[in-house]
């Protein structure tokens, strides 16, 4: 018989389930649920793209690409990132294409993080970079964003987080699950601490393209100074709805990526090579089809913003992603009693707020990324719990 608790690796065990991977599945399990849980968008990936895809297989294009991946598909990438954000890489040594945006998080981590080594996560945030940390054996040291300052990091919270073993800031903005965004005065503030440090940057950047209002998405990487010390991550699930091709990207200076490449090489060997043709139409002719989406997004943004601030939970105007964090503080009830007590009993399925971070207690993560009659069904539903609640 063996024993498989000595068997296991004790950083393993000791990882949390995720807490959105929870709810979905309990939703999962009920009929007539209106789940609002999952960053998936709605929409069909556009037909363009799924045609390059098709196409590919009918070429018989169903070899191993490599292992930084197409070449196509990096010099594609790389004229992308310069249109966009005006930041130059050599598709060379500079890119190279991952199995999503979460590989090249985990790859980057991996590269930087020793044991020992602390590495500073804004919160609340995506529930994936902690773990990843702890299996490295780093330590994560949590810097709490607030709502009275939009869920931006501030140069003063940096400041005082930083200590003598610190080797990695993580930016994850736009970011998951409050829709704050880091605008360019607020990063030139964040570069300004770093300047004289031998500290990295992890700037995940997968919802650059749902930057909402006049101002686009600025990279870190375009702030003075800071392409020397960022790793910029992106990918293709959330802007073109490509969640299923499983297709992301990795850039930065040449001494970083070669190391990521090394473990991606070892790892995964190469990304899946039918996304990677969907993926070059994608960056070449796709912008009107991103535009559209985001869009819609945005009509939804402002529906739900002003529903929840309507009903009473105090919500935060999200600038960035697809998803609103309204407060729930007011009906007494902890994230995760709100979140089950709304399940069983109206059968809506949101996050709790504290399955991204401590400071998330007391909110909720509701995603945008369904229907307007989905989200206008849910938003009377919760109407109705709230009123429910204040009667007693």
């Amino acid at each position: 018989m063996i024993d498989y608790s000595s068997a296991l690796s004790e950083k393993a065990v000791g990882i949390k389930p995720s807490g959105i991977r929870k709810f979905f599945d309990l939703a999962a399990e009920m009929d007539d649920v209106i789940s609002l849980s999952i960053g998936e968008p709605d929409f069909k990936t556009p037909w363009h793209i799924r045609e390059a895809g098709i196409d590919s297989l009918k070429k018989g294009r169903t070899w191993y690409t490599a292992n930084a991946g197409l070449m196509e598909l990096r010099e594609e990438t790389t004229k992308y990132l310069k249109r966009k954000f005006n930041i130059e890489y050599d598709p060379k040594k500079e890119i190279f294409i991952t199995v999503g945006g979460s590989e090249a998080i985990d790859l980057a981590i991996r590269a930087l993080i020793e044991p020992g080594d602390d590495m500073l996560l804004p919160i609340p945030s995506f529930v994936c970079y902690e773990p990843i940390c702890r299996l490295a054996g780093g330590n994560v040291i949590t810097i709490e964003t607030k709502q009275e300052d939009d869920f931006r990091l501030t140069a003063e919270q940096l400041r005082a987080a930083i200590t003598p073993k610190t080797k990695l800031l993580v930016l994850p903005f736009p970011n998951n699950p409050t829709g704050g965004v880091m605008r360019r005065e607020h990063l030139e503030e964040i570069a300004d601490v770093l300047r004289n440090t031998n500290i990295m940057v992890l700037s995940d950047e997968i919802y650059a393209e749902l930057t909402y209002g006049k101002e686009r998405h600025v990279s870190f990487a375009e702030i003075d100074g800071m392409w020397e010390r960022t790793i910029v991550v992106n990918g293709f699930s959330k802007a073109y709805a490509m969640t299923g091709w499983r297709l992301g990207y990795a850039a930065g200076p040449a001494p970083i990526i070669s190391q990521m490449l090394k473990i991606h090489q070892y790892a995964i060997m190469s990304s899946p090579t039918t996304s990677q043709y969907a993926a070059v139409a994608a960056m070449r002719d796709c912008d009107e089809e991103i535009l559209e989406m985001k869009n819609q997004y945005d009509i939804r943004r402002k529906f739900l913003v002003e529903a929840f601030n309507r009903i009473g939970l105090d919500c935060f105007t999200p600038e960035g992603a697809f998803y609103v964090f309204p407060c729930i503080k007011s009906t007494g009830l902890s994230s995760e009693e709100f979140c089950e007590k709304l399940l069983k009993s109206k059968k809506v399925a949101v996050i709790p707020g504290n399955a991204f971070g401590s400071s998330g207690e007391g909110y909720v993560r509701v995603s945008y990324s369904y229907s307007l009659d989905h989200l206008m069904e849910a938003v009377k539903r919760i109407e109705e719990f709230i009123k429910e609640i204040k009667e007693g």
